[in-house]
């Protein structure tokens, strides 16, 4: 008999794979994104240096969506970016379907890029018999296909526990911080106070404050006993007179809780009223409250697409992809995402 042929592969012991193989499992790296925010998705992929995988989206005349990959998407590494403005539940559903199409192409690994995280205000509950909504989403995102999800300023950390999967809470902290280390003037930055809208936000503003070497002032909300269910007495813990007070925000709805904020700093004496926030979802009426003279300036990222008609005179909008970008990159590579922060919150 003769001897039996050694089938054995030798494998590459740094890779751990057969060097015939090392081409073929080399990761690659997919950017692709959904209708709702398109000009956000080319700026990740750009600044990513990188192409977007080419998606054909249908909307049927019963309202039905539909959409596929137009290149092979097997064995990447898919990173899928989809806003949440206006039209939040046709957004979510496209993402669904996204996800439901690129698991059956054979994606290896499925990240959801929400800049802003759908239904996160509805994280627990209030009254008897309410949904927790952002847990319904995140049920929904995994069970879709989803293996991990990065979303920018929470509204509640704890919607980090929702998704049964890696969650990186990123933070636009740093794209804020550096234009006001830029731009604020000496006579600013010498009369500066951090201010909280409300005893939610104390934690946020209170890193701004160690950040800016600034001090804290916190604004109180409570009920006027001689108005019935309404909130009309707004108490400040802290100097506020003759100063530039930066209001802090994960988000700016109605504008409601900000501009009633910024009149209180005002009528306490505040030389100037910054606002700073990371989503401007703007719902109307927020663009026309947002022009009320007790505000100076309003600066938010462009999480959310914001549309010509809901832009008004000082409004600033700062790029959010390069911070997505650099996420990205750091969870491709297997890197730190963390690290991005130092610490920041």
């Amino acid at each position: 008999m003769g001897r039996k042929k050694n089938t054995t592969v030798e494998l590459d012991r740094e890779n751990d794979i057969a060097p015939g193989l090392v081409a073929k499992t080399k990761k690659r790296l997919v950017v692709a994104g959904g209708r709702s925010h398109p000009e956000l998705t080319a700026a990740v992929a750009a600044a990513l240096g990188t192409e977007l995988a080419p998606v054909e989206h249908r909307t049927f005349a019963s309202g039905e969506l539909y959409a596929r990959f137009e290149v092979s998407i097997r064995g990447c590494d898919l990173f899928i970016v989809q806003s949440f403005g206006t039209g939040v539940n046709e957004w979510l559903m496209e993402l669904l379907i996204m996800l439901d199409a690129a698991k059956r192409a054979s994606a290896k690994r499925i990240t959801v890029v929400a800049p802003y995280y759908p239904y996160s205000r509805q994280d627990k509950k209030g009254r008897g018999r309410e949904p927790i909504s952002a847990r319904l989403v995140a049920d929904l995102l995994k069970t879709a296909g989803a293996d991990r999800v990065m979303s920018v300023d929470l509204h509640a950390a704890q919607i980090q526990g929702f998704f049964d999967g890696p969650v990186d809470h990123l933070f636009a902290k740093p794209v804020l911080l550096e234009h006001f280390e830029r731009t604020l003037s000496a006579e600013d930055r010498e009369t500066l106070t951090i201010v909280s809208p409300d005893m939610g936000r104390v934690r946020v503003a209170d890193t701004w404050s160690d950040s800016l070497d600034a001090p804290l002032a916190i604004i109180h909300k409570r009920r006027d006993p001689k108005v019935a269910n309404q909130v009309s007495v707004h108490e400040i813990v802290g100097a506020v007179d003759g100063r530039t007070c930066l209001l802090v925000d994960d988000m700016i709805d109605t504008g409601g809780t900000i501009v009633k904020a910024a009149q209180a700093l005002k009528a306490n004496g505040a030389r100037k009223v910054i606002v700073a926030a990371t989503h401007a979802i703007f719902s109307d009426p927020a663009s026309e409250r947002l022009q009320d003279s007790s505000i100076d300036e309003v600066v938010v990222t462009d999480t959310i697409p914001l549309s010509e008609s809901r832009r008004f005179p000082g409004l600033l909008i700062l790029p959010i992809a390069p911070l997505l970008a650099t996420a990205i990159k750091q969870v491709f590579e297997d890197g730190s995402v963390t690290s991005m922060f130092d610490g920041a919150a």
